[in-house]
């Protein structure tokens, strides 16, 4: 994937990322209800926005993940990695959006 992207790419860059990121969820059996699908689009956007802006995130504490499940970090992980240039920190934040979305199936 291309890594250098400016500002007028970030919309379509968000789409595909969250496009990719539903087959994802959906191999996994996985499904967002539409509030869970709201805020994980917004962490998408700041997502896609700070991989072209180098902006970091504020400081994370990965104790605050210890409960994260291996497979909801590993998707996150593999999602950071597709934008390339990201902290793995931003991994720690998006697998919050897969755990609770996981919670949905039971």
């Amino acid at each position: 994937m291309n890594n250098a992207l400016e500002l007028k790419d970030a919309p379509e860059r968000t789409e595909q990322l969250l496009a990719d990121i539903q087959r994802m969820l959906n191999a996994e059996n996985i499904f967002t209800n539409d509030v869970q699908q709201q805020m994980l689009t917004s962490h998408v956007k700041a997502m896609v926005l700070r991989s072209i802006t180098g902006e970091p995130l504020p400081e994370v504490e990965k104790e605050l993940f210890d409960e994260i499940s291996p497979e909801s970090m590993k998707m996150a992980e593999e999602v950071v990695n597709w934008l390339g240039n990201l902290p793995i920190e931003e991994a720690y934040l998006l697998s919050v959006h897969f755990e609770v979305a996981k919670d949905n199936n039971h």
